[in-house]
């Protein structure tokens, strides 16, 4: 394979595949897509818990021009969604495209030539070393070692990430895990070869994929203890299976497929009017999540324990109709006084009590504010892209950052939704990216960066307009980081979104030209 290419893409999920799409639509056939798996998917293939399923209407969450009319429920299960994109990747021809078990060890901006040196290695010899060495996703590697597997190097005049904003697991930091004999692992890395069946389980978080998994837990492990920090808002998922009429309907007429798509788009929508605009209207969600509490779980004690006491969507707002009934069966304990320590066999709440587990995992969702890792993107002068974002992650408009040219995110910071389709998102970040590559590619610019100026004014536009939504509320949550800066969310409606990466504003961007770059070294130009 080519050492050199054009343009490099990091990851097949929504955003890389969505990418490479229209890459290959416009004209651009040399490009390379690098992915640590052996198959494509992102986010729906490493996420393979029971249970696991999208909290977004199938129709919706799905590309505007790639529909499909067989969903078979309205929430589509995991299974269904990576079967959805293994049929992009084929129909779309992007299978040469890519670098199956190919390991992002970093990837440095080279200022003299304008281009990115990225680091690659086997994933499989990757993965091998960093459990033999206890090393997490996300952690940084000791360079030095001996056994660090060998790395290649690729070459490229532009690099887009396309790894998602929730790929990094977040493990918590308990004393005495290093010490837990039993099986343990996140449910990012579900283990199905480990029976569960008959075993005392404990389960740490209450998060996305909890809500999902533990139901299912709870029907096949002997004990369930549910160690849970802060419970969720849960809504009723309004969740059933396609008729097959319906999909019949779909398939001879494309336009009844758009115009459901369109009236699941316009009601999402119409949240952003509580959780941005007037939080007091979420009142009325509150209302209904209460009566979902009050029918599905007929304790009291289980029923406040369950009950959140902030206000309702400054979290992430959560469905499900089986989490609340699965919490109430004898098997299952909801643990509320925190963890003190772990031992070899056991796990002691805060207050000493101390309860035998076989197996923890864990539902503590990703490094949301960290949505790229440590020691893996590197700009002017060396810079780590975290370094950079020492305060909190930014972007403008959530896709390209000052001191990193030629370098474009898609889901980045302020791109996250707490109401709608990341795919929407992540459509009109490609419209934006592909706006600016054919304007490098129409005028010769060699390199093309973001003004600092710009991404501040930007980012104060941001936060300004989340001072007031219901996300700023008070609560501890994965939207908000340790200096109170929303860097996740993007605070308005989609549609605003898509209105300002419609085109690329090259009058906000450093442009150059190789005659210009040769007049800033010194060089003589040509005549």
């Amino acid at each position: 394979m080519s050492k050199t290419t054009p343009i490099a893409i990091i990851g097949t999920g929504f955003a890389g595949l969505g990418m490479a799409i229209k890459l290959k639509e416009a004209g651009f056939e040399d490009f390379v897509i690098l992915e640590q798996g052996n198959d494509v998917g992102g986010t729906w293939r490493d996420n393979h818990y029971p249970g696991c399923a999208c909290d977004v209407q199938s129709a919706l969450y799905s590309f505007s021009f790639e529909q499909n009319p067989n969903w078979s429920r309205m929430y589509a299960q995991q299974s269904e969604i990576l079967d959805y994109l293994r049929h992009c990747a084929e129909k779309y021809d992007l299978k040469r495209h890519i670098r199956f078990n190919t390991h992002v060890a970093g990837a440095h901006f080279d200022e003299k030539r304008n281009q990115w040196t990225v680091e690659t290695a086997s994933s499989p010899e990757m993965w091998a070393y960093m459990q033999k060495h206890d090393l997490k996703p996300g952690e940084a590697l000791d360079r030095d070692d001996l056994e660090l597997p060998a790395f290649n190097t690729l070459t490229a005049r532009v690099l887009i990430s396309g790894m998602g904003g929730l790929s990094t697991p977040a493990y918590p930091n308990l004393p005495g895990l290093d010490a837990f004999e039993g099986k343990r692992f996140h449910s990012q890395d579900w283990d199905h070869q480990y029976d569960l069946k008959g075993k005392r389980v404990a389960v740490i978080g209450t998060g996305a994929s909890a809500i999902q998994f533990v139901p299912e837990l709870a029907k096949e492990v002997a004990r369930l203890d549910l160690y849970q920090r802060t419970p969720p808002w849960i809504m009723p998922k309004p969740d059933r299976e396609m008729k097959s009429w319906e999909k019949a309907v779909f398939r001879r007429v494309p336009a009844a497929q758009s115009a459901l798509r369109n009236k699941i788009y316009w009601q999402l929508e119409s949240r952003v009017l509580a959780l941005a605009l007037n939080p007091r209207l979420m009142k009325i969600a509150e209302l209904e999540a209460r009566r979902h509490i009050r029918s599905q779980i007929p304790g009291k004690a289980l029923r406040k324990a369950v009950t959140p006491d902030y206000t309702i969507g400054c979290k992430r707002i959560l469905l499900s109709n089986n989490y609340y009934p699965a919490l109430a069966q004898s098997n299952v304990d909801v643990l509320t006084d925190g963890i003190g320590e772990i031992r070899a066999h056991s796990i002691v709440d805060s207050n000493g009590v101390e309860r035998e587990v076989d197996a923890i995992i864990f539902g503590t969702g990703f490094k949301a504010q960290e949505p790229v890792p440590a020691q893996m993107i590197f700009g002017r002068n060396g810079e780590d892209l975290l370094d950079a974002w020492k305060e909190g992650a930014e972007a403008y408009k959530g896709t390209t950052v000052n001191g990193f040219p030629n370098f474009f995110m898609l889901v980045g910071p302020n791109t996250g939704l707490g109401h709608s389709s990341m795919v929407y998102m992540i459509e009109s970040q490609i419209q934006y990216v592909m706006s600016a590559l054919t304007r490098m590619k129409q005028e010769g610019w060699e390199a093309v960066e973001v003004a600092e100026k710009a991404q501040s004014k930007y980012n104060a536009m941001l936060q300004s307009k989340s001072g007031d939504s219901v996300w700023q509320s008070g609560c501890n949550s994965w939207y908000i980081n340790e200096n109170g800066k929303n860097t996740t969310l993007w605070p308005s409606f989609t549609w605003a979104f898509r209105q300002q990466t419609s085109q690329f504003d090259a009058e906000h961007y450093h442009c150059e030209t190789s005659a210009t770059l040769k007049a800033v070294a010194g060089e003589a130009l040509p005549a």
